[in-house]
Formats: structure tokens, C-alpha cells, sequence
């Protein structure tokens, strides 16, 4: 299973994580938590067009180390 296998659910389309949302993902967040993860642990949200600034800003509110990617640049690694 690739990465992008993982972060779509095991479907075929990659689906924004924005709670209800059933969109296609076009973009990921990669971020973390510095209070509770290591410099090297990244966590990784899938947006849709529609909530990709509302998943940012909720992260960033949060002053949450991030980076939005998108989706295409996938690496093929289970990292």
C-alpha cells in the first residue's frame, strides 16, 4: 500500500479530512504538534479546494509547525 493508499482510507480517491466532507483531496498538510511530537514526526491531513484554508488556519491558530503540499507530491513511502 503506497502512502497515498494510507491517507485515502484505502479508497481509490483521496477524500478531504475536514469532518463530513466526502470531497476529493487536492491538497495535503503536512504538521505537527511540538508539544507532544519529536522534530521528525509529521502528521498528514488531505484538503479539498473548499477546506484547505480552513484546515490551515485551524493549525496554524494552534501556532502548529506546517506545510501545504499538494496532493500530487506524494512520496511513495510509508513514512
Amino acid at each position: 500500500m503506497t502512502l497515498l493508499d494510507a491517507l485515502a482510507g484505502g479508497t481509490d480517491t483521496p477524500i478531504c479530512s475536514r469532518a463530513g466532507c466526502r470531497e476529493r483531496a487536492l491538497w495535503r498538510i503536512e504538521w505537527r504538534n511540538p508539544r507532544i511530537h519529536a522534530a521528525d514526526r509529521r502528521k498528514t491531513w488531505l484538503a479539498c479546494a473548499e477546506h484547505i484554508d480552513y484546515l490551515r488556519e485551524f493549525l496554524a491558530a494552534r501556532e502548529f509547525p506546517l506545510q501545504v503540499l499538494p496532493l500530487d507530491e506524494v512520496a511513495d513511502s510509508a513514512d
